[in-house]
């Protein structure tokens, strides 16, 4: 891996923790994949993913973001009511972290945040006009959006 390479996975596993509120909302500091792999299996306190929620514009379109996690009003309720009483299991752990490096990677390729949050809800054409956020309900769908990100960031735009 060159350093470049290894600067940017450091870069997008930074981002990532901060989007869950940073290594003191994690209880963790994940400092690499392996890191990153142990956390998930044990779970993501639910307070970090509860931060991921309520620091993101997706929260008035809650619909959108539970089925980008797999998750259904209810649970989702049952989460917000109790964040600091629980931890997600391993497959709710990775499907929001997935969700987390998407948005990071997205917060790359459009220079901030509010604009990737933006692009994640708007149809687009090279998805077959499918909107980034719905995707991210399947690993197929995930693999689609991240392709297109990385084509977007190397200027190809189809």
């Amino acid at each position: 891996m060159s350093a470049a390479e290894k600067l940017k996975r450091e870069t997008g596993l930074n981002t990532v923790i901060e989007f869950f509120g940073g290594t003191k909302t994690l209880n963790f500091k994940p400092t690499g994949p392996f890191e990153a792999h142990e956390l998930l299996l044990r779970g993501i306190p639910s307070k970090a993913m509860v931060h991921l929620i309520h620091t993101s514009t997706f929260t008035k379109n809650s619909k959108s973001m539970n089925v980008a996690f797999g998750f259904s009003t209810r649970t989702m309720q049952r989460i917000k009511a109790k964040p600091e009483k629980s931890l997600l299991n391993y497959e709710q752990s990775s499907r929001v972290w997935k969700f987390a490096e998407v948005l990071a990677h997205a917060t790359e390729v459009f220079g901030s945040r509010s604009e990737a949050e933006k692009w994640l809800e708007q149809p687009v054409m090279a998805l077959e006009g499918r909107k980034p956020i719905d995707l991210l309900a399947t690993s197929v769908g995930v693999e689609l959006v991240e392709n297109h990100l990385t084509r977007l960031e190397y200027g190809v735009y189809t």
